[in-house]
């Protein structure tokens, strides 16, 4: 008897530690009320119209950092509409007013991770996962405008979201979900969280797990990618209905990148890209692994053409060139094909196209701008306020333009080891004397790269007898007309040069920048050392601001006023720091001598070059 009693003591000892558990769970670590941070608001704001700044240069309006969370969905992506900038990362929600970057409302829940967000209409819908437990699903439909909860469902999955920007496919104020064997779609109401209907797939087929960008969305058209017996096929649906209108076979092979741009459809599967008119019909395809590991940028530009900046394989030389199209989606006529840079990302409003180059040119420091005219391709390149790598991760370089304003978002590799995403609101910037390519600053206020040094500062550092290579700098149709860079390489060194020296490594000062003013210079400088794996203030240099860029000791950046110059000297060590400060001291008194180095004896020469151009 007292056995019984002992056993069933003990079990009812095990029932309640359970029955506690389940408790602890569901109503402590499952609750909201200590783990969500939610704000909303009150105050109106107006839609914006479809206009981007005028051509010419640009300045910051407003701009704001979004650090990356570590682990699962590492990466932050953004959307402009209805007047809102909204900000979608792993740690949850921000949205701000898009005209100015105030805050209106956000939502992030601790312990949890944005997996996927939606928008439609007047509604954003997330879906979470608690950490450490990806069964555990939350999905909440929120009020765009206000931030309120509408709804709040457990156990969805979101169907197809898009690895690099976790968007969630979404229409007609449906968003798309899919049952765990990923065989079946339902279609959601963003606005009730109801169930309004149920599609499967085609037999034999399932959804890309997992995939890059399997899947996109316009408010009228959904198109999915899946993964099927035999191949890639693409099905587009009607997202207020759930019904197929039609279905296109790929190549076999990984995920295939969809995008949907202005009711074209875009597939890349690394065999072709292929753009689908609404019916279905194939308007244009180029040839080749066209796109890469994503997907080319595109943009509609105006009612009946779509802009699409592509990469077609390399020649015969291996080297691949990069291009830009515009394709009739009327007729599937192109209406030109031109070379360009590879573009990063593109933007379309009021009649204009807006590309993100990662370059302004080569040899300079900040990102460009080109404003395409879209009937005929040509471009007009402005300099842009920041500094893009895009081989960074964290954010996928991105362009909206909506109400005057251009916004833009890139990676940053600060603050490290995660880094962030910095979203950038551009205007059109005050007019300057000097061509828009510069930022309206005059191309004589450029310094001479090879000026920048003297022969006796060369030797103090050591430098062996050498040849020099000054490399100017065009953007577009302006030229400077001094060199922006300049090579110093040593000689084939002796057989008894002391261990530690130069050897081969040559040496390198180039003019990176020169801004309208200081304030102007110091932001480009900053974000030059936010995109750098390493970056260590220096303060004795001499100059304004200087950073050590990468792991080893051979690169200094540095600032004196508005002029951002790089040295480059791998060899020997401190040489790049010594021969920054002589930079930065020949900048503070603008004396730089008017001789330069032979480029191929090494010897000076007095006033080598023709008298500058015109401004």
């Amino acid at each position: 008897m007292g056995r019984r009693r002992l056993i069933a003591g003990l079990l009812a000892v095990v029932a309640a530690t359970a029955a506690t558990a389940a408790v602890v769970n569901r109503f402590v670590l499952g609750a909201e009320w200590w783990q969500v941070r939610h704000t909303v608001s009150d105050t109106p704001v107006a839609a914006q119209r479809p206009v981007g700044p005028p051509p010419g240069p640009l300045a910051v309006s407003w701009e704001r950092s979004e650090r990356v969370r570590p682990g699962a969905a590492g990466t932050v992506a953004y959307a402009v509409a209805l007047g809102q900038a909204v900000a979608a990362s792993g740690r949850g929600l921000d949205v701000r007013d898009a005209r100015t970057g105030a805050a209106r409302w956000s939502y992030r829940r601790a312990g949890w991770t944005l997996v996927a967000w939606a928008a439609t209409g007047t509604r954003i819908v997330a879906a979470f996962e608690r950490d450490g437990h990806r069964a555990d699903r939350q999905t909440v439909g929120f009020d765009a405008l206000s931030g309120g909860i509408l709804w709040r469902r457990t156990g969805d999955r979101p169907a197809s979201a898009a690895r690099a920007t976790l968007r969630w496919p979404a229409g007609s104020g449906i968003v798309l979900t899919a049952a765990d064997d990923r065989a079946t779609l339902y279609g959601r109401s963003a606005a009730d969280g109801e169930r309004r209907w149920r599609l499967p797939v085609p037999a034999g087929c399932r959804l890309f797990p997992d995939a890059a960008q399997a899947a996109d969305a316009e408010e009228s058209t959904i198109a999915v990618a899946l993964d099927c017996a035999g191949g890639a096929r693409l099905l587009v649906l009607d997202p207020a209905t759930g019904r197929e209108r039609w279905r296109r076979t790929l190549a076999a092979g990984e995920a295939p990148a969809v995008a949907v741009r202005g009711g074209t459809v875009l597939a890349a599967d690394g065999t072709a890209l292929r753009a689908f008119s609404a019916d279905g019909a194939e308007l244009a395809h180029w040839d080749g692994d066209v796109c890469g590991d994503g997907m080319c940028p595109a943009a509609p530009s105006g009612r009946d053409a779509l802009v699409v900046a592509y990469q077609p394989d390399p020649g015969a030389d291996g080297v691949r060139s990069a291009r830009i199209a515009a394709v009739d989606t009327r007729s599937g006529h192109v209406l030109w094909d031109r070379a360009a840079p590879a573009y990063a990302a593109l933007a379309a409003a009021g009649g204009t196209v807006y590309a993100l180059r990662p370059r302004l040119a080569d040899a300079l420091l900040p990102a460009g701008i080109d404003v395409v005219a879209p009937g005929d391709g040509t471009v007009r390149s402005v300099p842009a306020p920041f500094v893009l790598d895009p081989a960074l991760d964290g954010a996928r370089p991105w362009l909206a333009a909506a109400g005057g304003l251009l916004y833009a978002a890139v990676p940053e590799a600060a603050p490290r080891p995660t880094g962030a995403a910095r979203l950038v609101a551009l205007r059109g910037g005050p007019d300057r004397p000097g061509p828009p390519e510069l930022g309206g600053v005059p191309p004589r206020d450029w310094p001479d790269a090879c000026a920048l040094l003297t022969r006796s500062e060369l030797a103090a550092a050591r430098m062996p007898a050498h040849t020099t290579e000054p490399k100017r700098v065009a953007v577009g149709e302006v030229k400077l007309p001094r060199p922006a860079s300049c090579v110093y390489t040593p000689n084939e060194p002796r057989r008894n040069a002391p261990a530690g020296g130069w050897g081969e490594s040559p040496l390198v000062v180039s003019v990176r920048w020169v801004a309208p003013d200081g304030g102007a210079a110091s932001g480009l400088l900053d974000a030059l050392q936010s995109v750098q794996a390493q970056a260590r203030r220096r303060g004795d240099v001499g100059a304004d601001e200087a950073y050590e860029l990468g792991a080893m000791t051979g690169t200094v950046a540095l600032r004196v006023d508005r002029t951002i110059v790089v040295v480059q000297a791998s060899r020997p060590q401190g040489a790049a720091v010594r021969l920054a400060r002589a930079v930065a001291a020949r900048l503070r008194t603008r004396d730089a001598p008017k001789t330069s180095t032979h480029p191929t004896t090494g010897t000076a020469l007095t006033n080598p070059r023709t008298t500058p151009q015109a401004d």
